[in-house]
């Protein structure tokens, strides 16, 4: 039976070198991680709830559950996290806070005031209202490791990953992180059932929480990984985690040119021009504190090019 890592007494509201382990794995091993959702965990109890300040303290949300050491993992490594399952919850939330968002009113934090939508999370659909029923599509939203120094909020981002809020972090899909301690200290959490682009609102995904099925393994960073990338059967893709948003798409591409020229051989100069043929790219997220890009290529065109 697959080592079962419990959200009991191990949800934290930082990534950090610094924390003991909550559990240990080996490379090639396949475990389980059971996540929180984005509030306190027990808050959301019944659809038609109205969450009230005192229900979330900022910033101490999207909790995640770490860290969890990856035996023989070492700095210079690069950590690979293979996203099997993800089971969630039976009620997930969406909700409009003053503060965050798209449209903060940074001065008089008022807006729209305080709206909370709780939905069920059944059959494949997140039950939005009872004429509108929409696919589920699991996603991770907080996934990395300890960071360079330091201790990174988890509704943060960065380097490490973090915060990341990317759809493709989901089932079936390889994200690539820089190990910068020992041990990698992965930690995962802040899981949706579906999230649109941009994450607009606040709280912007329908928020859940989610039991995952994930293997990690180890190989030798490339030189050039700089933020965290993603493998998909059909794509490779990096990321760019940054303000302004115009940085975090810079990022983005510039790392996707690196892992072009690097790994496949394509020219910098050919490769950045390509990009501007079939680059396929958007932005993720705007609510964190800083932005998240994604670069996309296409397998098919990296397979015309080889022959």
């Amino acid at each position: 039976m697959s080592q079962r890592v419990s959200k009991a007494g191990n949800i934290k509201y930082a990534l950090s070198g610094n924390e003991a382990f909550v559990a240990s794995v080996d490379p090639g091993e396949t475990f389980v991680v059971e996540c929180a959702i984005n509030a306190n965990d027990g808050t959301i109890r019944h659809v038609g709830q109205q969450l009230t300040p005192a229900d979330v303290t900022l910033p101490f949300v999207n909790g995640a559950t770490g860290p969890i050491e990856v035996r023989g993992a070492k700095k210079g490594d690069m950590l690979k996290l293979d996203i099997i399952h993800m089971e969630l919850d039976t009620l997930g939330f969406t909700a409009l806070w003053p503060g965050i968002g798209m449209f903060p009113d940074w001065a008089r934090q008022k807006e729209y005031g305080h709206h909370t939508r709780v939905m069920e999370v059944k059959d494949g659909f997140v039950h939005w209202s009872d004429k509108l029923k929409l696919p589920v599509r699991p996603m991770i939203g907080v996934a990395g490791v300890a960071p360079v120094h330091g201790a990174v909020l988890t509704v943060d981002n960065g380097a490490h990953g973090g915060n990341l809020d990317v759809q493709e972090i989901t089932s079936g899909n390889t994200v690539m992180f820089r190990v910068n301690h020992d041990g990698a200290h992965l930690f995962l959490g802040d899981c949706h059932a579906i999230q649109g682009d941009g994450e607009a609102n606040g709280m912007g995904a329908t928020e859940i929480a989610a039991t995952l099925t994930v293997r990690v393994s180890l190989a030798p960073a490339p030189a050039r990984l700089g933020h965290p990338r993603i493998e998909t059967p059909t794509h490779i893709c990096t990321l760019g985690c940054a303000r302004p948003l115009e940085d975090a798409m810079r990022i983005a591409f510039q790392e996707m040119i690196y892992w072009l020229e690097d790994e496949y051989g394509i020219p910098a100069t050919e490769g950045y021009m390509l990009l501007g043929q079939i680059a396929e790219a958007r932005c993720t997220q705007v609510v964190n504190p800083k932005y998240t890009y994604i670069c996309k290529v296409d397998k098919g065109v990296l397979a015309a090019l080889k022959g």
